[in-house]
């Protein structure tokens, strides 16, 4: 796996070093990781929506189609 120097501003490092701490994740590469897999989530979701909206592959709107992916994934689900 390639190896990447950040730097991070203090609060950010505060926080990244409390998720570690809080035994949410076992480093602060596995945070950081994490929050980029979502984020990568998130745009397919994005990307999707826009596709479904432009192009008549669905006739439901966007807040139609995000109702129905939360509820696929629970209402607590952010998207």
């Amino acid at each position: 796996m390639p190896r990447q120097s950040i730097s991070f501003t203090t609060p950010n490092e505060a926080w990244l070093q409390e998720q570690v701490e809080n035994e949410e994740y076992t480093s602060k590469s596995e945070v950081v990781n994490d929050l980029i897999r979502k984020a990568r989530e998130n745009e397919y979701i994005r990307n999707k929506l826009i596709s479904a909206e432009q192009g008549d592959f669905s006739k439901l709107t966007r807040d139609e189609i995000l109702a129905k992916a939360r509820a696929a994934l629970g209402n607590d689900a952010e998207l």
